[in-house]
């Protein structure tokens, strides 16, 4: 979890890109990298497999403010997207802050969208991590394309949303970023659901980019207030 440089004065917070394999984890990182104050980020570090990369990168945003007095740094991670590298997403999700999946929109990617949420699920379970109540964002990446899936259907299959027993959180919470949807509502059938913010994105042009990292980092912010 986040780590306190008493010396810079900084909290440290690690936030992960989890999904699928060329889903658009690594444009999301590199379009933020592009973005950021070259002076405030640090070295982008790239680790390559046969197929894709993995990266990471820190940097301190200057319009957040501070708590208790210390600013805060992110540092950005994004997993090997095959499952064949599930050794490495593992370590990478060791002490994580925050989590944003990114989901490939397209409708033959289902599948492959599926088994890595449930993969992410697993392996935080494995370190005793409850990812339902974790500064936790999906994203909906590649909006653009023709054989793009509707976001309802998206949402059934990957955001369906998880019980809320606690009685004290069983009350309607309509979602900020999506007019008349709710992130907590009670179904037909009786039972209350959460489910997790969600963004459409177009990470190849930095659509919905920004908007997934200030949501998840608004959360990050909250969970260590």
């Amino acid at each position: 979890m986040s780590m306190i440089n008493y010396a810079s004065r900084e909290i440290n917070c690690k936030i992960v890109y989890y999904g699928p394999g060329l889903g658009g984890k690594t444009t999301n990182l590199e379009h933020v990298y592009g973005k950021v104050q070259p002076d405030t980020r640090g070295k982008l570090i790239s680790l390559a497999t046969e197929t894709e990369r993995t990266l990471f990168f820190d940097f301190l945003p200057v319009d957040l403010g501070t708590i208790r007095g210390f600013k805060t740094r992110f540092h950005l991670y994004t997993v090997p997207g095959q499952v064949y590298y599930n050794a490495s997403r593992k370590l990478i999700l060791k002490g994580v802050d925050g989590i944003v999946f990114v989901a490939d929109s397209q409708i033959e990617r289902m599948e492959a969208n599926q088994e890595a949420m449930q993969n992410l699920y697993d392996n935080m379970a494995e370190y005793g991590y409850d990812l339902t109540r974790m500064p936790f964002i999906i994203q909906y990446n590649k909006r653009d394309l023709p054989n793009a899936a509707p976001v309802k259907e998206l949402q059934a299959a990957l955001n369906p949303g998880w019980e809320v027993v606690d009685p004290s959180k069983q009350r309607l919470a309509p979602d900020p970023y999506h007019a008349g949807e709710n992130l907590v509502e009670q179904l037909p059938t009786g039972e209350w659901v959460e489910r997790a913010t969600y963004f459409e994105a177009v990470a190849v042009t930095g659509d919905g980019v920004f908007d997934t990292l200030k949501a998840v980092s608004k959360l990050v912010l909250k969970s260590l207030a």
